[in-house]
């Protein structure tokens, strides 16, 4: 890939946002379609270890996002990065990769076909020239673009010391709002966020909070059905049959172990389906 486009500072396919931060970078080279950044964007990052929870949140997240016209910004890292943008390309919407290093090089390697999906789709950004290295400086330098692009950050898996903790920060400094999406208390790798939302961020209880939190209104019912799986269905539709239930009888109705009842009612209250309360599944209004 070569010939990159650059935008300065002051031009006017500069973003406003990204302009109104403490540092914005004086150019930004490009491959890809600008009008990306006309839309509305969200920052989706978290960790490059992440477990089949965090890269399901993440997909679904980007996924549901892109259905409402929301760019997905993010930094193309292994992990929850990459499962955001893929969430995004799913959906045939644009998304924006922010590089810590020149566009000539792509990073991770085994993220090429992706990079290439994303600056075909989307769009690549980056404040450093062809030939510039990452280095370890250069990718929190990096973050603050992720999230001044946007006008809130979702953090999805992140551990104690996690970068992704720098981008929620830096979030924070500009007066972007943070999300997070909340994890098991029993893992290192879900510190980060738990410990986000003790200190105030929104925890991400259904995927439409951020849609809410923006200003958008999703379409309860229609939108949320057409993306569930066809077990997950007919869960809802035993919980929407008795208006409540409690947990034994769904998983009795349901056919299933009441360990594999409570995980799919987990996954469905994550997808806005269904809500939870003293020991019984409720239908979302």
């Amino acid at each position: 890939m070569a010939g990159f486009d650059c935008i300065e500072r002051g031009d006017a396919a500069y973003p406003l946002l990204l302009s109104l931060i403490p540092d914005p970078p004086a150019r930004l080279w490009y491959a890809g379609d600008l009008s990306a950044l006309a839309k509305p964007c969200v920052a989706v990052v978290g960790s490059r270890r992440s477990t089949e929870y965090g890269r399901w949140a993440a997909y679904t997240i980007g996924k549901r996002l892109s259905e409402y016209g929301v760019t997905v910004v993010s930094g193309m890292a292994e992990g929850i990065d990459t499962w955001a943008h893929k969430g995004c390309l799913a959906e045939k919407s644009p998304t924006i990769a922010v590089f810590g290093c020149g566009l000539d090089i792509c990073f991770p390697r085994g993220n090429r076909g992706l990079m290439e999906q994303i600056a075909k789709a989307g769009l690549i950004l980056s404040e450093y020239e062809e030939g510039m290295r990452p280095t370890k400086f250069s990718f929190p330098q990096r973050n603050r673009i992720i999230s001044g692009l946007s006008y809130a950050t979702v953090v999805v898996e992140a551990g104690f010391s996690s970068g992704s903790l720098i981008t929620a920060e830096l979030a924070l400094d500009q007066g972007r709002a943070v999300y997070a999406v909340p994890g098991n208390i029993n893992r290192m790798g879900s510190v980060g966020c738990n410990k986000l939302i003790a200190d105030g961020a929104r925890p991400v209880v259904f995927i439409d909070d951020i849609l809410s939190g923006l200003g958008l209104k999703p379409d309860a019912a229609e939108t949320l059905r057409k993306d569930l799986a066809p077990s997950e269905r007919r869960l809802l539709s035993i919980v929407e049959v008795n208006g409540e239930i409690a947990y034994d009888r769904l998983a009795r109705e349901a056919g299933l172990g009441i360990a594999d009842c409570v995980s799919a009612v987990t996954v469905l209250e994550m997808k806005g389906a269904v809500h939870t309360a003293a020991g019984k599944v409720f239908a979302a209004e």
